[in-house]
């Protein structure tokens, strides 16, 4: 294979290399990601260990002029953490969390998930705003950004990075912050993978312990007062307080009427971070929406809330999603949702709107790659589903209900929330940014190595 073999990799790497010629069953573990859709070959995945093995996967990938795949929790719905020929940096077995609480900092390896990640911060009382699902991993979700239950009081993932150790494409490693590399510390806060394998992560963290929170379920016929409702009351809401609406078809837990399960409904998903005993009063905004048909809210530790709905995506499922940035959640939008939302394919496929306004608007759209500092919500229609044979219809039911809401959003969305055929709406993705990030690109990536992703070309 070029100028390094297969066997010099295995001599220069900690952890193990895997290949088509070694065992079946661990070439398709190694192989496998989280959406069942992506069934792809490589050459060789290299179980890192540690930054020196990432280094080393980077150098055989450039050296022999194959494709790299740089994997962390695996998450990618279009497969970014895999290829067909090419080499995967696998760092899912770095997952390291080492918290400073006099700092208030958390340093995390690569491969870390938010599930690591708030196992050892909750331990001390702190947090920074990670995902919905505690099985993503922490690198990509804050390379593209990070928005999470946290992120209106917190700001996004990246606005809480400090420091990024970062494998660039000529193999060496270098610390990317406020104080060195500060063009590539600019774009690794939003720009994605663009730019490098970051081997670590240091955050910012805040004092959030327990959270009091949960969903809370309303009848489909109440979905067009629920969505102006809460878009009118987040707009100026406290920013501890954070959650989202969603279209989703009712799985059988026990707080919802044996009767109802099946059924879709409009639900508001709540996390207030402020001070507990203070929820209840909180959260009761929510309960003059509309009549409530069930809800599990009460005090709970952040992390509980963090993976309440891990259950509902497992590995394995088929993954198609579409996204939009929205400035104003206009009444032509929500008649778009009342259309498609409650025809919510499966119990795991979903429809979230997330706000981002408080803390996300106090940062410049220039200051980090993440442009949409003024979109007032991010949607995302996340269609997925256990069984290959629906994925005709269900992948149009994302099309479609994409295609009714587009015309009401701005012309770009959240990078991590993109489908594999979302390549043309790059630029829109990175307004006003796009051309600095080309720029830093070609500075850091001339040859585009790093080119599974959304991809900035040089």
């Amino acid at each position: 294979m070029g100028k390094l073999s297969i066997d010099q990799l295995r001599e220069r790497v900690r952890g193990g290399v895997v290949t088509p010629d070694d065992d079946a069953d661990a070439y398709d573990a190694a192989r496998k990601v989280h959406n069942a859709m992506i069934d792809r070959r490589p050459a060789a995945v290299v179980h890192c260990a540690n930054a020196g093995d990432v280094m080393a996967a980077v150098d055989f990938a450039r050296e022999n002029d194959l494709d790299l795949a740089v994997r962390g929790g695996g998450h990618s719905v279009p497969g970014f953490g895999t290829c067909d020929g090419g080499v995967v940096a696998d760092l899912s077995g770095m997952r390291g969390v080492r918290v400073d609480p006099a700092r208030r900092t958390a340093r995390a390896e690569g491969g870390a998930t938010w599930g690591d990640f708030n196992a050892a911060t909750h331990a001390f009382g702190l947090a920074t705003t990670g995902g919905i699902i505690s099985t993503t991993g922490i690198g990509g979700l804050t390379l593209g950004g990070g928005i999470g239950y946290l992120c209106r009081g917190l700001g996004l993932s990246c606005d809480n990075l400090v420091s990024a150790d970062v494998v660039t494409a000529d193999g060496q490693l270098v610390v990317a912050s406020e104080q060195e590399h500060e063009d590539l510390f600019w774009a690794l806060r939003g720009g994605g993978g663009n730019f490098g394998a970051v081997t670590s992560f240091e955050y910012r963290l805040s004092p959030v312990k327990d959270i009091y929170g949960g969903p809370i379920l309303y009848e489909l016929d109440s979905a067009g007062t629920v969505l102006r409702s809460f878009r009118d009351f987040i707009a100026d809401a406290p920013e501890e307080l954070g959650g989202f609406p969603a279209f989703q078809i009712a799985p059988p837990l026990p707080f919802i009427p044996e009767d109802r399960h099946g059924e879709a409904f409009i639900l508001i998903v709540s996390c207030w971070a402020g001070p507990p005993e203070e929820g209840e009063r909180a959260l009761r905004p929510f309960h003059e929406f509309a009549p409530v048909v069930a809800e599990h809210v009460g005090p709970m530790p952040y992390p509980a809330l963090n993976r309440a709905f891990d259950a509902l995506v497992p590995p394995g499922l088929q993954h198609y999603w579409k996204a939009n940035f929205v400035t104003e959640l206009s009444d032509a939008a929500i008649e778009a949702h009342l259309v498609h939302g409650p025809r919510v394919p499966a119990v795991n496929s979903t429809v979230h709107i997330y706000p981002v306004n408080g803390a996300c608007h106090r940062v410049a759209p220039e200051a980090t790659a993440f442009a949409y500092r003024d979109a007032s919500f991010a949607t995302v229609i996340a269609g997925m589903w256990p069984d290959p044979a629906d994925n005709e219809a269900n992948t149009a039911w994302v099309r479609d209900y994409y295609g009714a809401t587009a015309p009401h959003s701005e012309e770009g969305g959240y990078i991590n929330f993109m489908a594999g055929d979302d390549q043309s709406r790059i630029r829109a993705n990175y307004k006003g940014n796009y051309d600095r990030l080309v720029e830093v690109k070609r500075a850091y990536d001339p040859d585009n190595l790093f080119h599974l992703n959304q991809n900035i070309k040089p």
